[in-house]
C-alpha cells in the first residue's frame, strides 16, 4: 500500500514539539510530504529536520503538491480558510484548537467535510486519554444522569507568561519558540484564556455528557496587563432550565507540575458525577446504583495530544476507530466561547449561536 501523504499548514511550536515527533516515532504508514509556515529559515530547518519533500510559505502551493492528511496548526484566525482548502483538496484534516474564530466558520467546515466525505477532527487531546474514555464509558454504561440541572467546569493552567506576553508555555519546543502574536494578538487568537485553554475544558465537558448551552453571561480579567484576558468566569444557561459555571485561570507554571487543574461536575435529574482530572478520579452517583468511585493510575489525567493525530491516520487508513473530537463538537465549543466573549464586551447575557 502507498503511504499517506502528510502535510502541515502552520508548523509552529506545538506541531514541532508534539504532533510531528509523535507521528514520526509510531507511524510507518505516512510520509512527511508538505510543510508550510512563515519564516524561510525556520521553514527550511523544519523541512530538513523532518524530511518533508515540499515546503512553502504559501499553503496553496503545499496543497497543490497533494496531501492525504493535513494538520492545521496556524493561528486561530486562519484555521477556517486553511482547513477548508485542505478538505476541498481531498484530505482528512486535524485542526488545532481553538477550532475556528467564529461558530459560522466552524459549522461551514463541518458541512464541507460532510459534503466531501472527509474526516474532520479538533485537537482536543484530553478526550483521547484512557482516563477520559473510561470515565465517559462508565457514565454511559450506568445510564447517564438524565437532563443536566447544574454544571461546573473549572480549569487552571500555567499560562500567565504566555497570555501576558512575557514568555512561553512550559512544553513549548526549544527548536521553534511560539510566535507570541499567535496568542496575544486578538486579531489572530480571538481572545486569551478562553481560546487558549477553556476550549479544552469545554470540549471535554460537552463530550462527557449531553449538554446544550443556550446563553452565556461572562466577565474576563487581565490583571497582568497585555492585550488578551488571563482569567474568565461565566454563568451558563442550559437547555431545559439548567444552570452552570465556566471558570478559567492563568495559574503559575511552577505550581502546576505540568498538570492542569481541571474539574467537570454535573448534577442531573437521575444522578451526578464529578471528574477530577488533576487527581485522576471519577465519582458518580445514581439513585438506582449508588456511589461508584473510579481511581485511575497516577498521572492518567496529564495532558497529552497523541490521540488526535493517531486517530487522523487511523481514520484516513479506513480503520474503525472513534473520533473523540469531531468537528461538530468543536463547533459547539466555539459557539459557547463566541457568546462568552460577546457577553464580556457588552455586559449582557448573550444567546449561543445555533447551527445555521
Amino acid at each position: 500500500m502507498s503511504k499517506l501523504r502528510l502535510s502541515v499548514i502552520g508548523a509552529g511550536s506545538w506541531a514541532v514539539s508534539s504532533h510531528l515527533p509523535e507521528l514520526a516515532k509510531r507511524r510507518d504508514e505516512i510520509e512527511f510530504h508538505g510543510v508550510c509556515r512563515l519564516g524561510g529559515d525556520q521553514l527550511a530547518r523544519i523541512k530538513a529536520d523532518w524530511g518533508f519533500a515540499h515546503a512553502s510559505e504559501d499553503y496553496r502551493e503545499v496543497l497543490a503538491d497533494g496531501a492525504d492528511i493535513v494538520l492545521v496548526g496556524s493561528p486561530a484566525a486562519l484555521h477556517h480558510p486553511h482547513a477548508k482548502a485542505a478538505l476541498e483538496a481531498g484530505a482528512d484534516v486535524l485542526v488545532e484548537k481553538p477550532f475556528t474564530a467564529t461558530s459560522a466558520q466552524a459549522w461551514d467546515l463541518v458541512d464541507t467535510a460532510a459534503r466531501d466525505g472527509r474526516h474532520l477532527l479538533v485537537a482536543y487531546g484530553y478526550n483521547y486519554r484512557p482516563m477520559m474514555r473510561s470515565a465517559r464509558a462508565h457514565i454511559a454504561r450506568l445510564g447517564g444522569i438524565g437532563p443536566v440541572e447544574s454544571l461546573m467546569v473549572y480549569m487552571a493552567s500555567g499560562t500567565r507568561e504566555l497570555l501576558s506576553g512575557s514568555g512561553a508555555y512550559a512544553r513549548a519546543s526549544s527548536l521553534s519558540a511560539p510566535d507570541m502574536a499567535t496568542w496575544v494578538d486578538p486579531e489572530l487568537s480571538g481572545g486569551g484564556y478562553g481560546q487558549a485553554q477553556l476550549t479544552h475544558a469545554l470540549g471535554l465537558a460537552l463530550w462527557l455528557h449531553d449538554i446544550e448551552v443556550e446563553a452565556v453571561q461572562a466577565v474576563v480579567a487581565s490583571p497582568l496587563g497585555g492585550t488578551v484576558e488571563q482569567h474568565d468566569a461565566a454563568v451558563l444557561h442550559l437547555a431545559g432550565g439548567g444552570i452552570g459555571t465556566l471558570t478559567g485561570a492563568s495559574a503559575h507554571q511552577q505550581a502546576m507540575n505540568y498538570r492542569d487543574q481541571l474539574q467537570v461536575r454535573m448534577v442531573g435529574r437521575d444522578g451526578q458525577f464529578q471528574l477530577d482530572v488533576e487527581n485522576d478520579k471519577l465519582r458518580m452517583f445514581r439513585a438506582d446504583t449508588g456511589d461508584a468511585d473510579l481511581a485511575f493510575a497516577d498521572g492518567s489525567g496529564r495532558y497529552e495530544c497523541d490521540g488526535p493525530p493517531h486517530t487522523l491516520v487511523d481514520l484516513a487508513s479506513g480503520r474503525a476507530v472513534e473520533n473523540c473530537s469531531p468537528g461538530d463538537l468543536g463547533a459547539r465549543t466555539v459557539a459557547v466561547l463566541e457568546a462568552l466573549y460577546a457577553s464580556a464586551r457588552t455586559g449582557d447575557t448573550v444567546q449561543v449561536a445555533r447551527r445555521p
